[in-house]
């Protein structure tokens, strides 16, 4: 359920791609400054108003493209004025109108599937809109691919079986669920088709508050308690990067298959660690846990998993295909910026937080140890 407190973080996230830039190099332009396109083009959005729809649509909007919009109508309305033409509707087709707002004769230049989580409601878009798009782009995850299959991960690593008729999404379903909507695109649009696949989304208005409390600790300073290994390799893609650059794919009428992710050289917690200090007004003093005493002591960092093994995404293709990646260092201030700029009660509000309490008592067990 969308939350007054999710909207106003999107604006927020809005306004801060506004001032910030949406571009995809490393350093960004501003929204007035984006080139036009080459040619104009008729887009649908596929949801829009999320964490990664605002991004995407007003970079659309800055090149000069039509957009449409197919979403419930539940959060978000107005938010694009008339700058967008809304269509309303419900991705499962069994449920109010479901997509008849999408039925007809009507054709599009591409659409960027943002929504899709279950299989039944992937297919159904997909199939009514074949042959009435050029491009269909869909947003994948990396969470598609095996979690039994090799530790290094390309695009043509086998994805994870599936989860058959179920559509109940849960931690466990996720990955076999998206896997599931990853292989109906490509079966129904065929060359028609591009997905997408990113790691972690991290920036401005992301939702999930877990990159966005590593910012911000570390740049309290203090005693800071890090991840149990320090050597492990981090991803993400910053949400400024990855949607420009999805607008770009279909610009291009760019086909195939992407892990979104970086950054291109492996980068271990302890780096991340060391950049996010550089931004923090008071020293940082950083305490390395082991897996097994956040585990004793029932302690959870986002972004932490004792249970996911380590494993790294190639992203060469998507580089190859044109994505971009800021510094850190950037992502960081940026997302910083944002986070200070939300209300109290949305920062008390933080999601998947260790508390304050939890944090000194670990870091004590450490220094007694």
């Amino acid at each position: 359920m969308t939350t007054r407190r999710i909207l106003l973080s999107r604006a927020m996230a809005l306004i801060a791609m506004q001032k910030l830039g949406a571009g995809t190099g490393h350093a960004a332009s501003a929204a007035s400054a984006i080139e036009p396109a080459p040619r104009r083009l008729d887009l649908l959005f596929l949801g829009g108003t999320g964490f990664l729809g605002p991004h995407q649509i007003e970079y659309a909007l800055a090149r000069g493209h039509r957009v449409t919009m197919f979403n419930r109508g539940v959060s978000g309305a107005g938010m694009y004025g008339d700058r967008v033409e809304a269509l309303l509707g419900n991705r499962d087709s069994r449920i109010d109108a479901g997509l008849s707002a999408l039925r007809g004769t009507r054709r599009w230049d591409a659409v960027i599937d943002n929504s899709g989580y279950i299989p039944r409601h992937v297919r159904d878009s997909a199939e009514l809109l074949k042959g009435r798009v050029t491009r269909y782009l869909f947003v994948s995850t990396l969470s598609v691919y095996d979690p039994a299959a090799a530790d290094s991960v390309d695009e043509t690593t086998a994805l994870s079986t599936s989860p058959g008729s179920t559509e109940e999404m849960s931690w466990t379903n996720y990955g076999p669920l998206k896997a599931d909507c990853d292989r109906a695109v490509r079966e129904i649009q065929g060359e028609a088709a591009t997905v997408v696949r990113p790691g972690f989304i991290v920036g401005p208005g992301d939702d999930s508050d877990r990159f966005t409390y590593w910012v911000d600790r570390v740049a309290r300073g203090g005693d800071v308690l890090g991840p149990p290994d320090r050597e492990r390799a981090l991803q993400w893609v910053d949400v400024r990067d990855l949607c420009p650059w999805l607008v770009d794919l279909v610009e291009r009428d760019r086909g195939g298959v992407f892990n979104a992710v970086g950054p291109e050289s492996r980068t271990s917690w302890g780096q991340v660690i060391d950049v996010l200090a550089k931004g923090s007004s008071a020293p940082v003093r950083v305490h390395w846990p082991t897996a097994a005493l956040l585990e004793e002591m029932k302690v959870e960092l986002p972004l932490v998993s004792s249970t996911r093994r380590p494993r790294y995404f190639e992203g060469g293709a998507a580089r190859a295909a044109g994505l971009r990646e800021r510094p850190l260092e950037d992502t960081a201030a940026a997302t910083l910026a944002w986070w200070r700029a939300q209300t109290p009660e949305r920062r008390a509000q933080a999601d998947g937080w260790p508390t304050p309490e939890q944090e000194r008592a670990v870091i004590a067990r450490i220094a007694g140890s």
